[in-house]
């Protein structure tokens, strides 16, 4: 049995072709620049060149790709956009056109000269994906799933913070259902509010088969609890530190989430980080406290009763933020590999929402090492 996850962050996508026949440490891995990076470098050969561009297609991660749309206009230069790709730079199309994008419908887009460079908008790729590897003799045209993880805040309503609205859903998905995988949806059931989620259902309808969509970061924390050593702790806290968000969860006994802290990256240093998840993990941390300094927020579900510390676990591409902590936290590495934290995680989610899929998944997950080698399997 094969499923693909991919763990799409604002640096990298993550790739692993998971085989239930192979120990996880042999299983096909990528580590590839993200969309948004890709399409910051077409954005940037068209400035470059001085053509005017057009993004079409559908609402994705913005960052990298939507700081080079700012400064293709501060060239000088003409951007347009259909409502869904404009989406990437703000769900309010008023602010898209207020930056001095020229919104236009879809038919619009074939209307244009020839000359105006088109750029398609898309977290995820599986046609390209699948070109990719079938030129490594690798074919997925056998996968039993596909599992896609994005960051996505929402499509806040007018007026309201985006980083308001990002935290309350997360407030909302932990109250009714205490568990990471509740932050992950089979297809059919994204919620309509998490606009980038469905777009990457969409897009991964594609391959066939049934998928699953998370949000990247509880997905990197789920894969994360599959280190060897975090797995035996029965109370934790467990940090992902990405290139642009910072996400931490504190568990109590059977993983219950406990609170849970999440910051942008950038904004945070050392020292900083070090206070707020001394902080949560004491169960004193306010959500007043990391939304004033430009965070997302806080919640705290239950106090920390004993007084003492959990060990503490961290994950992530720019998690060397955290070398010189003096809470001397673990540095997880999941079947050995940290980049691949958010695959594991999703093939956890996957196995919580295929049931038909879950025992196989969590045997091979469970499983102590085969010695299975790649060319022993059919």
């Amino acid at each position: 049995m094969k499923i693909l996850a991919v763990d799409v962050g604002t640096g990298t996508q993550d790739i692993l072709l998971f085989d239930s026949h192979l120990d996880v440490e042999n299983a096909l891995q990528l580590v590839l620049p993200s969309a948004t990076m890709i399409l910051r470098r077409r954005i940037q050969r068209a400035t470059q060149r001085r053509s005017a561009i057009v993004l079409y297609g559908q609402i994705m991660g913005g960052g990298p790709c939507a700081w080079a749309v700012e400064d293709h206009l501060k060239a000088g230069l003409t951007v347009y956009a259909t409502p869904s790709a404009a989406q990437t730079l703000n769900d309010d199309l008023e602010a898209v056109e207020d930056m001095g994008v020229r919104v236009i419908t879809e038919s619009d887009v074939y209307r244009l000269p020839e000359r105006v460079e088109r750029i398609e908008m898309k977290d995820f790729d599986f046609g390209l994906l699948r070109r990719t590897l079938l030129s490594y003799e690798v074919s997925l045209d056998d996968l039993a799933a596909v599992a896609v993880a994005v960051f996505d805040h929402g499509a806040a309503p007018r007026g309201v913070s985006d980083r308001q609205f990002r935290f309350d859903y997360l407030d909302r998905r932990i109250r009714v259902e205490n568990r990471l995988s509740a932050f992950a949806y089979p297809a059919q059931a994204v919620p309509p509010e998490m606009t980038r989620l469905q777009a990457v259902a969409e897009q991964a309808q594609m391959a066939g088969v049934p998928v699953v969509v998370m949000d990247t970061a509880p997905a990197a924390v789920l894969g994360a609890l599959f280190d060897p050593q975090v797995s035996r702790w029965e109370h934790a806290l467990v940090v992902n530190v990405g290139n642009f968000h910072t996400l931490a969860f504190r568990f109590g006994e059977g993983r219950r989430i406990e609170g849970v802290f999440e910051h942008h990256t950038g904004f945070l240093t050392s020292e900083k980080l070090d206070a707020y998840l001394t902080a949560l993990a004491q169960g004193s941390l306010t959500h007043e406290e990391v939304f004033s300094d430009m965070g997302h927020g806080a919640l705290v579900y239950y106090s920390n009763d004993t007084g003492e510390l959990p060990p503490v676990a961290v994950t992530g591409p720019r998690r060397s933020l955290m070398r010189a902590s003096t809470l001397r936290p673990h540095f997880a590495t999941p079947f050995g590999d940290m980049m691949m934290s958010g695959c594991f995680g999703l093939l956890a989610a996957v196995a919580d929402h295929l049931p038909n899929l879950r025992e196989e998944i969590l045997e091979r997950l469970h499983a102590a090492p085969s010695g299975t080698a790649p060319w022993d399997t059919p």
